[in-house]
């Protein structure tokens, strides 16, 4: 069962809602902002299922499930942004774009249905990159920030200074980048844009809470970043000798050799031919055989 609850946290105007054990997986940090004429709440996690704050609009940064579990607390406007609104108007176009093998499909529906009560919102509308919504001496300005889903986005706050980065969540895990429509070039893209943004308090979805300062954010992004450097040296080092796309997977890029589950082939695959397209287009790899490549 999950545990009920989040704990509020101001910073300015905006209130950081925390899931138990920081919004760890498969919890999530929500927000809650409130202006003059209207009030709010990004995100609806599984700690808003039961005691959710009123709202008079949800923001949905991504059609995951942690994102959305709370969301059947509020009868009011849905957006999201347009390149992730039919995954969050169709829980069966959502549990599509994880790519799962045609097995686990029936079994991981269930889950969402019954553990995050995603039910599909069909009433919820599209948000483009920089949409402003004014709240009333407050407003939430879109941020688009593609990869680790095509609509992921972010949202700047002010006159706060707020940004939530929502997935680039600044773990020691890294970047996701293992849906069907997720990009690591678009990832990439994304997180040097949310460098360029000076902001007093940077807010993720998960685990590292609130980052204070421009500086402090910058150097996590960097060591987040990091991780596909490191991915991607991994494999490079794995194909001195000739090695299939299979044998890339079973070596691992992204889990850990104890982690199961039906989801670990799909996304370590799909990891793995997009750092394989990047390095044969650089030149560092080679197709040296019928579905094999070696480092140059």
């Amino acid at each position: 069962m999950p545990i009920a609850g989040y704990t509020a946290v101001a910073y300015g105007g905006v209130d950081v809602l925390f899931g138990p054990v920081r919004g760890a997986y498969p919890y999530g940090n929500s927000l809650l902002v409130r202006g003059t004429t209207a009030s709010l709440v990004v995100d609806p996690s599984l700690s808003l299922v039961e005691g959710a704050p009123p709202a008079d609009v949800v923001l949905v940064s991504h059609a995951h499930e942690d994102h959305i579990a709370g969301l059947g607390s509020y009868d009011v406007p849905v957006h999201v942004h347009e390149a992730d609104l039919d995954a969050l108007r169709s829980r069966e176009a959502m549990v599509a774009g994880y790519g799962l093998p045609p097995d686990a499909v029936d079994a991981f529906d269930t889950m969402m249905r019954d553990h995050f009560h995603v039910r599909g919102r069909p009433d919820a509308t599209a948000f483009e990159d920089g949409a402003v919504f004014d709240l009333g001496g407050r407003t939430v300005t879109v941020v688009h920030l593609p990869g680790h889903t095509a609509g992921h986005s972010g949202f700047l706050i002010e006159p706060d200074g707020f940004l939530f980065v929502a997935d680039i969540d600044l773990t020691s895990f890294g970047p996701y980048y293992g849906d069907i429509g997720s990009s690591l070039v678009d990832y990439e893209a994304s997180i040097r844009r949310c460098r360029e943004i000076d902001a007093r308090w940077y807010g993720t979805s998960h685990q590292k809470g609130v980052i204070e300062g421009a500086a402090e954010f910058r150097r996590r992004l960097d060591d987040f970043a990091g991780v596909v450097d490191r991915r991607e040296a991994a494999l490079l080092a794995f194909l001195g000798e000739p090695r299939t796309v299979e044998e890339i997977v079973e070596h691992r890029l992204v889990y850990r050799a104890h982690v199961e589950g039906p989801h670990v082939r799909p996304v370590e695959r799909r990891t793995a031919v997009q750092h394989l397209d990047r390095l044969l287009g650089d030149g560092r790899v080679a197709e040296v055989g019928e579905g094999r490549f070696r480092a140059t």
